[in-house]
């Protein structure tokens, strides 16, 4: 008997009839060291952004750029790999309250995100916006953020439908560090900022 899918199209299962065994030498090992940084976490902080803006130790809370009004940093609860936020200073949940300033430099450091993920990582494409309220999906509600998500050509596959769960191929330190070390050569190619 051949086996089955049963489940709503939110979660599936997989069953296999009573006489089939799991076919193991068809199966290949998926070797993700990386994901003990996850496992060894403790619960997550809800006021992860209001303390990374402001902190002295960027490395610690995976800020790559600051500005005046807002700053750049990596997700720490990454939807994709290299996904980034671009955060106000200023705690608030309604975009309403933001300043022009604040709205620039958040749209700017979205660019400069896009331009970082583009030579870091080869992203082909993103997914760049706001989550506004717990309702639309916003994991800190109170703090807005701009998100940046890069994507690439056939980078969707079976295990989020399946599993419910992401594959990230890269440790957050070894990405900061590759996207610090593109910002710094970038920079350099450019000259000063006036």
């Amino acid at each position: 008997m051949p086996a089955r899918l049963h489940g709503d199209s939110a979660r599936f299962s997989f069953r296999l009839s009573d006489d089939t065994e799991f076919p193991k030498a068809d199966i290949e090992a998926l070797w993700c060291p990386w994901r003990v940084e996850y496992f060894e976490q403790e619960k997550s902080n809800p006021h992860f952004l209001s303390d990374a803006a402001r902190a002295s130790d960027d490395v610690a809370h995976l800020v790559l750029t600051r500005r005046k009004n807002a700053f750049l940093m990596m997700n720490r609860y990454p939807y994709a790999v290299g996904h980034l936020m671009a955060v106000p200073y200023r705690k608030t949940g309604d975009a309403a309250s933001l300043g022009e300033n604040e709205v620039i430099e958040l749209w700017n450091l979205a660019i400069h995100g896009q331009t970082l993920l583009r030579a870091a990582m080869k992203a082909q494409g993103f997914n760049v916006g706001l989550n506004l309220g717990q309702c639309a999906g916003a994991g800190v509600p109170d703090h807005l953020h701009l998100h940046i998500v890069p994507r690439w050509n056939g980078d969707t596959n079976f295990m989020p439908v399946l599993s419910g769960t992401r594959l990230l191929s890269e440790s957050l330190q070894s990405l900061y560090e590759k996207l610090m070390t593109t910002q710094r050569r970038l920079a350099a190619a450019e000259g000063p900022r006036t």
